[in-house]
């Protein structure tokens, strides 16, 4: 994107109907590292990649927890997204305090969203720069949604956003239709494999990622490095299990070639035997 005439104020449309400074905020979203999430009927995982500045300094974190029910990943600037998720905060505990019940996940998206699009109708602010993954489970089921910079708001099965996420939602689209019937060990595995597409040919390790659960009976945590180290291994354990049956392949189709060629060749000869190889 390049400076124009019409992204000086976040208030100023542009001819093609286009509001540049939010749009550079949701650019903002892309620069940041990955965040993934993924739900079943029972619970929800959210995954995210940490990256440090430099090697003498330690991670930013990127999940937070709202309450016993609910958590966020964040893609984009941290800053943007503690402050947001300081507010997520506020709201269920003055929800609970009120009602004596949990927050509905689906309400407390929708005022988050209406507070971001606040920022999209005020020359005096600027757009949150931060795009949220909310996870949690309410009366209804688990839920997955994606808040945008701009003000909107979409419920998900699975989702990838932040930079090079794009591998991570191919791997997801392949797979999600499995997603509902998972288990929680088996959404786990998920996530971690769309992590390690996110990589893009880093090897995957605990100390790279990051992996939160809530679920029926199982209040929102972050997992220790301990747990998805030992994730992790028993992944790449069954990977190098797979992999085998696939090397005889080449024979069968080698044989199968033979096969077609000796056929062809007793073709000519007699109409009796142009069944053997089949039989064989």
């Amino acid at each position: 994107m390049f400076r124009n005439q019409y992204d000086t104020d976040v208030t100023t449309w542009s001819p093609a109907g286009r509001l540049f400074q939010v749009e550079y905020a949701m650019e903002a979203v892309k620069q940041g590292s990955a965040a993934i999430g993924l739900r079943s009927k029972t619970h929800v995982v959210l995954a995210c990649v940490n990256k440090a500045n430099s090697e003498l300094s330690s991670h930013q974190k990127k999940i937070f927890k709202v309450d016993n029910h609910i958590g966020v990943a964040i893609a984009g600037l941290t800053a943007d997204g503690r402050v947001l998720s300081r507010y997520m905060r506020s709201e269920c505990i003055n929800y609970n305090y009120t009602y004596e019940s949990l927050l509905p996940v689906g309400r407390l998206v929708v005022q988050l969203a209406d507070k971001a699009q606040v920022c999209t109708q005020r020359s005096w602010k600027r757009p949150y720069g931060v795009g949220l993954l909310v996870a949690g489970l309410d009366e209804s089921g688990a839920h997955l949604y994606y808040n945008c910079p701009s003000g909107n708001y979409f419920e998900y099965q699975a989702f990838a956003i932040g930079s090079r996420s794009q591998a991570a939602k191919t791997y997801l689209e392949r797979r999600f239709e499995n997603f509902m019937s998972s288990s929680r060990e088996d959404l786990i595995k998920d996530a971690l494999i769309a992590t390690r597409e996110s990589l893009q040919g880093e090897k995957l390790r605990s100390s790279v990622c990051t992996v939160a659960v809530v679920g029926v009976g199982e209040a929102f945590h972050i997992l220790d490095q301990e747990t998805v180290q030992q994730l992790i291994d028993t992944f790449e354990i069954v990977k190098e299990e797979e992999a085998p049956p696939a090397e005889p392949q080449p024979a069968t189709e080698q044989d199968a070639a033979a096969e077609q060629a000796s056929g062809a060749d007793q073709g000519g000869a007699a109409g009796d035997q142009g069944g053997s190889p089949m039989d064989i």
